[in-house]
């Protein structure tokens, strides 16, 4: 949790979770949508490519993976290559986080705090 809070002094009990009953959740009028994902093998990437593919953005979680495995370079390089094929972006963050965008949207590379 101190990756995602930062260090800023709260803690999980400082937040609310949020029923999303309460919200207006439709999408039909939404081009892009962003997918929340976990990259463990092969199969997880077609998944991905196809998201992204379609014009949407994907946030995976690689902290499963290996950073020096081979195969893991393998599946990120299949990535990088579907973010050229769109003319999109691709970032990773830290060994964590890997965020797949297709054309028309860009990572910025900065924190917004910052």
């Amino acid at each position: 949790m101190q990756k995602i809070l930062g260090g800023t002094g709260r803690s999980t009990e400082d937040y609310v979770e949020l029923d999303l009953g309460d919200f207006d959740t439709g999408t039909s009028d939404a081009r892009t949508t962003i997918h929340i994902a976990e990259l463990d093998d092969q199969e997880d990437v077609i998944a991905i490519k196809d998201a992204v593919y379609d014009g949407d953005v994907v946030v995976a979680d690689i902290t499963r993976l290996r950073t020096e495995d081979s195969m893991t370079e393998h599946l990120v390089d299949e990535l990088r290559q579907v973010a050229r094929e769109v003319d999109g972006d691709i970032v990773q963050k830290g060994d964590d986080q890997l965020i797949v965008a297709p054309a028309g949207v860009a990572i910025s590379r900065q924190k917004l705090n910052r």
